[in-house]
């Protein structure tokens, strides 16, 4: 079973930091897609299962943002 679950993230602003907070939620057990658009400052993330928010938490913070929440 698949699911996709949208996140709002703050600072993208650019191509770069799509790629960057995607790159990053790729690495998260279970995520089979991103995709992240910094002008609605809004991420769509597939995957297999539900996932742990708090894992997806610390992906955009290490990429450099902020997670607010689910969307």
């Amino acid at each position: 079973m698949s699911v996709t679950i949208g996140f709002a993230v703050e600072g993208m602003s650019c191509g770069h930091c799509e790629k960057t907070v995607s790159a990053e939620l790729s690495g998260v057990p279970g995520v089979t897609g991103v995709t992240a658009d910094a002008k609605a400052g809004r991420v769509a993330v597939s995957a297999e299962h539900a996932l742990d928010e708090e894992l997806v938490r610390r992906a955009v913070d290490e990429a450099g943002f902020t997670l607010v929440g689910r969307v």
